[in-house]
């Protein structure tokens, strides 16, 4: 399909505006690892939040909230919904204390933490784990969803498509490499802006179209008594596709063990990836809790529905795409957006695209650079710092890294079948990992060995499972199975109960190691057979159940947005008012809660 002039212009217009904005920071990303990777240090909240949510903001999101939509209805995005939980735990008791560790990356943490031969073999396996292989599959399925969109929308092979991905991931590479963080926290803000203005307009449009007629015609045509307008899923159902129903089972694991026991790429329970990054990126811990306060918000609030209002109107206008549903999004572009309007759609496709690349390759490079190359391989390597006169030899390298990520991302796309397929792999991967990132913080007895079991037992459980138990099933059961409905439960219960031994059975890490990350972090929980043996050391007070209030008024304030927005777009006024009340009145109980316990610093950590 060919572009007007004007739609060319504006994807013109917007590479243009990347490309400066990577050459502004060139030289001040060039100074340093901190200059780099953490824009030294010096970022406002609301850049870093809208950082983080143009980073989750990607090519495939909008496809894939689409076709959740399609299959299951409004309901069917608790899949991810569920994740606010575990986001805002990450927010409260966790985003001060990344920024007070001062490490330049999660893997550094480590390195604070832990001590010993089996603290570097985990760092240096993490770098590489993290930075590499998980890195380069997240990219490739990125890749995988742009090119389904070039190749719906233009009409084009698979070959043309891989070819212009390539084209666009060679200059995220050269921006992300120039400018560094700060440089691709910059660029991301104006990609969120184009990519939220391109969904809306969108959703209006189609929307507001003959063939749909607005929210009485969608609902006239759908069905006012359709399942896909519950909010909430019916629980007890076998889960089938179309009948919008989910087992008890995998009900109990999106509410109430998905959100703690999972680690998965930008939803690592205590943070992790790119969401540490930004929070260590922030001026001060008040920014980091403010940062990522406003990423759940926005992630949750801000952005479905104008996916899921193109995901509804999908089911009207095209009822027969069954296994291609996600492309009722792509198809809704095509058919229904006027010249310029269209061009806008694709930039923003573009941009979401970009923001999630440009985070990838910086933040992968960093693994590389600062925790297997710089400690294990470079100049100065085992030595704290390294040395400030090396400091540009660091950043060439990590340019270096970045441009090996890209070629090797490019690669494994060609590998990828189902994205599916991927998301599977990782979610079944981390299960069980989740709670012993969130415990390392609060109970001293944690070590790099209890780490390193809770990492690995999940891949041994997940092909044991795979390749031996599960072909000895019936049919029906070996469905279940697959379907990650009672494997996840096991693979979580195994791995869970391999580190809480190990963590029994082994001795902790040495006690000048403990005293000085306990100095350093002040966390709370089971530390006091350390702080007691730290002279003149006075114990912080607690501030649990300040933090536990602000976590809960938190979820509900965020939750009662969700739906009470969707409940005035969708036209029931009564009820979205009372949605939004109680998010008004929680946000109330959160903003007195922080003010009057005085809860995060507002000076650098």
């Amino acid at each position: 399909m060919l572009l007007a002039p004007i739609d060319w212009i504006l994807i013109g217009v917007y590479l243009a505006i990347a490309t400066f904005i990577a050459l502004r920071f060139a030289n001040r990303a060039g100074q340093s690892l901190g200059e780099f990777f953490l824009g030294g240090r010096s970022l406002p909240w609301y850049v870093l939040g809208i950082s983080m949510v143009a980073t989750t903001f990607a090519a495939d999101t909008p496809l894939a909230v689409t076709e959740i939509v399609y299959a299951d209805g409004i309901s069917g995005n608790w899949l991810w919904w569920n994740a606010l939980i575990g986001g805002m735990l990450t927010t409260f008791f966790f985003a001060s204390l990344w920024r007070r560790a001062n490490v330049l990356t999660e893997v550094e943490f480590i390195a604070i933490r832990y001590a010993g031969p089996a603290a570097n073999f985990l760092r240096g396996f993490k770098s590489v784990y993290l930075g590499v292989i998980m890195n380069i599959m997240i990219m490739g399925w990125v890749n995988l969803a742009f090119m389904g969109i070039l190749q719906k929308f233009f009409l084009v092979d698979y070959n043309t498509s891989l070819l212009v991905t390539a084209g666009a991931m060679v200059l995220v590479a050269v921006y992300s490499s120039l400018g560094g963080l700060l440089g691709v926290a910059i660029t991301d803000v104006i990609q969120f802006g184009i990519a939220m203005a391109g969904s809306i307009v969108l959703a209006v449009l189609v929307l507001n179209s003959e063939e749909v007629g607005g929210v009485s015609g969608l609902k006239e045509k759908l069905g006012e008594d359709n399942p896909v307008w519950n909010f909430f899923p019916q629980i007890g159902g076998s889960g089938t596709a179309g009948e919008l129903s989910i087992t008890l089972m995998a009900f109990l694991s999106f509410v109430g063990v998905q959100w703690w026991a999972s680690w998965y790429p930008g939803a690592e329970p205590g943070g992790g990836g790119y969401v540490a990054q930004r929070m260590l990126s922030a001026r001060t811990e008040r920014d980091s809790v403010f940062a990522t306060l406003f990423f759940q918000v926005a992630h949750y609030c801000l952005r479905p529905w104008p996916w899921i209002i193109v995901g509804l109107c999908a089911l009207v206008l095209y009822p027969e795409l069954g296994d291609d549903a996600k492309y009722g999004y792509v198809d809704a572009m095509r058919d229904f957006l006027p010249d310029g309007w269209r061009g806008l759609c694709l930039v923003a496709f573009l941009a979401a695209y970009m923001s999630t690349i440009s985070t990838q390759l910086n933040w992968g490079a960093s693994y590389l650079t600062n925790d297997l190359y710089k400690p294990f391989m470079g100049p100065q390597s085992g030595r704290t710092g390294g040395g400030d006169e090396h400091a540009k030899h660091y950043v060439f390298v990590s340019r270096i890294f970045t441009v090996v990520l890209m070629v090797l991302a490019l690669g494994i796309t060609t590998q990828i079948n189902s994205i599916k397929d991927v998301w599977d792999f990782i979610f079944q991967c981390g299960a069980g990992l989740g709670m012993v990132l969130i415990m390392r913080w609060f109970w001293w007895r944690i070590n790099a060995v209890t780490e390193i079991v809770a990492t690995a037992t999940p891949f041994v459980v997940f092909f044991a499972l795979k390749f031996l138990i599960e072909p000895s099933f019936s049919e029906g059961f070996a469905e279940d199975w697959g379907d990650n409905r009672y494997s996840y439960f096991v693979t979580v219960v195994i791995t869970t109960l391999a580190w809480v031994v190990t963590a029994m059975v082994t001795p902790p890490e040495p006690e000048a190691k403990l005293k000085a990350f306990y100095e350093r972090v002040r966390p709370g929980g089971w530390w006091e057979p350390i702080y007691r043996n730290i002279p003149s050391f006075q114990k912080p007070a607690s501030r649990f159940w300040p933090l536990m209030a602000c976590w809960i008024s938190a979820i509900v304030m965020t939750y009662g947005a969700l739906l009470g927005v969707g409940e005035l777009i969708l036209g029931d006024s009564g009820t979205g008012a009372i949605y939004l009340a109680v998010a008004a009145a929680n946000a109330i109980i959160l903003v007195v809660t922080i003010r009057t316990f005085k809860l995060f610093q507002d000076t650098p950590s």
